[in-house]
């Protein structure tokens, strides 16, 4: 009787090995996943905070570009201001963007003048400024339109 004590005693043995293998492979793909999930989290919401900050640098690209063109006149036949990329002030939080700031012109019925002023602003700007035709993961890009008539 004791002689079979023992042997039952042996084999639930192995089974507790396996049994505990088996635990900690899981344990480890959930902490393996959950680091995952974490890194992801932390990388997109870096995005969304550079996003609404392109956003902003855009924003003072299109309110300088309006000033520059309504400095330079809002009369039929005033000629468009002149493309300009210009870089944020360093020491800021948008001092990573740069800005593109262009305009066109249209002519409307009767003598309906529009002048289209567009920033787009970027954190990565190519050789031309932004939009840079590059492909990186970290790119954030915002572009803004304003259209005054006259």
């Amino acid at each position: 009787m004791t002689h079979l004590l023992r042997h039952r005693a042996r084999r639930m043995r192995g089974f507790s090995l396996v049994t505990a293998i088996f635990l900690l492979v899981v344990l480890a793909a959930l902490a393996a996943v959950m680091v995952n999930m974490s890194t992801f989290q932390q990388t997109e919401s870096a995005m969304d905070v550079q996003g609404v900050r392109a956003e902003q640098a855009a924003r003072a690209g299109l309110e300088w570009g309006l000033q520059r063109q309504i400095s330079a006149g809002l009369t039929a036949g005033a000629a468009c201001i002149g493309a300009t990329t210009f870089s944020l002030p360093p020491g800021t939080t948008l001092s990573a963007f740069s800005v593109s700031v262009q305009c066109g012109t249209a002519t409307g019925p009767g003598t309906l003048t529009s002048w289209t002023i567009t920033a787009t602003a970027c954190n990565q700007p190519g050789p031309a400024g932004c939009p840079n035709a590059g492909n990186n993961p970290d790119y954030v890009q915002r572009r803004l339109q304003a259209v005054l008539s006259q």
